[in-house]
């Protein structure tokens, strides 16, 4: 979607463009394009290169081949595809001026950016889901949350999000009947103009009512989480430390307690980013007098576009499983050919780096992190 003004009481996405200033010549509007090139290009480079590591990660390492992450690998692949087909056909409106890729690439252009949008937020709700299971049902999660099921919902998530965004948007059902009669009179134009009816249905189906079911499902989890810790501490006092299997359940919970928080996170991030427009979208739809000024409605589009590239940097820095995934996808690019390792001494027959002597590690090698404790080496497997 472009940027948006107003048109005769409908929603209409105009493109920002900068106008140039006479008095001060031409420096000034250069200036602006260099800086709005240089911020869009960073957010779609972060976006491809943190989404195809977060896929990557989870098809490459076996200890993040979970039937959770099903639901983080398709919502990157979502982000994936905002930073491929949508991003750079903005930026590229915003820059140039106008559109100058004709009337079908506009329409599929403006059906992807309500398509990915809308599977973004109904994979949080999914994912929201999946772990108030595993808190409030741990011994019957593998049951319930089969791949079959996961398939099954992450279909349902992608063939709604097309229904809401490609199918009124191809049969011209979002807009009104002046502007499908202007459309041949303005192919230099990409204009998104939604009716009301239109915009509230959307925005109902795509934002508002989604994010409502995922504000309280995260606040079972958290309520279910915190009574579950003070259980497992009562236990704790009560047996004098606990015994194996009160121990096992503990770091079982800890960890269940650490994927709620870093949902919450995610979560968070996105509400930030896209209420702000979401809440502009319909006040200035239903509201024939309201005027936004452009460059606000473009800072608007631009930071939902962010939350693309921000969930990977949250997995990043919140996730150690994701964190030494990414480290070790890094290292394999940047590693020298000519480097020479160490002589690592192990402690343990089966570790893998055990005698490696100027040897660049193998695959099997690359799913293993070696720390140092003490005078000891200590093999932490990602495959675990």
């Amino acid at each position: 979607m472009e940027v948006i003004g107003r048109s005769d009481g409908n929603f209409t996405y105009n493109l920002l463009t900068i106008e140039t200033d006479e008095s001060s010549g031409e420096s000034g509007p250069i200036y602006a394009i260099v800086l709005q090139s240089f911020a869009m290009l960073t957010v779609i480079l972060l976006a491809i290169i943190g989404n195809i590591l977060v896929i990557v990660a989870v098809l490459k390492f076996e200890r993040l081949k979970t039937v959770a992450n099903s639901f983080i690998v398709s919502l990157a692949f979502a982000d994936l595809l905002v930073a491929v087909f949508v991003m750079p056909f903005n930026a590229s409106q915003v820059i140039a001026g106008k559109w100058i890729f004709g009337r079908v690439v506009c329409d599929i252009f403006n059906g992807n950016d309500v398509l990915f949008s809308t599977a973004s937020i109904l994979h949080l709700c999914c994912i929201s889901m999946d772990r108030y299971i595993a808190i409030t049902d741990p011994f019957h999660y593998e049951s319930k949350m089969t791949k079959r099921r996961v398939g099954l919902m992450l279909s349902c998530v992608w063939t709604a999000a097309v229904l809401i965004s490609h199918g009124p948007v191809q049969l011209g059902w979002y807009t009104t009947v002046e502007e499908r009669l202007n459309w041949n009179n303005r192919t230099d134009e990409c204009n998104f103009v939604a009716n009301k009816a239109y915009c509230a249905v959307s925005s109902s189906i795509s934002f508002w009512i989604p994010s409502v079911i995922m504000l309280f499902v995260y606040a079972k989890i958290y309520k279910e989480a915190r009574r579950q810790e003070k259980n497992i501490h009562s236990l704790t006092f009560q047996n004098g430390g606990g015994s194996p299997s009160s121990r096992q359940e503990q770091k079982r919970m800890k960890k269940e307690h650490k994927a709620a928080k870093t949902l919450g996170l995610i979560m968070g991030a996105f509400l930030a980013c896209w209420v702000p427009f979401f809440l502009w979208y319909v006040s200035s739809t239903m509201c024939d007098t309201c005027h936004t000024p452009q460059i606000v409605v473009a800072i608007l589009f631009w930071v939902g576009y962010f939350n693309s590239a921000l969930n990977p940097l949250i997995y990043a820095f919140f996730n150690r499983d994701f964190r030494l995934a990414f480290i070790r996808l890094l290292r394999i690019k940047v590693a020298r050919p000519n480097r020479r390792l160490p002589r690592f001494t192990c402690c343990c027959c089966c570790c893998p780096g055990r005698g490696i002597v100027g040897r660049r590690p193998s695959e099997m090698d690359s799913l293993y992190e070696l720390r140092t404790v003490g005078q000891r080496l200590s093999v932490h497997s990602l495959d675990a």
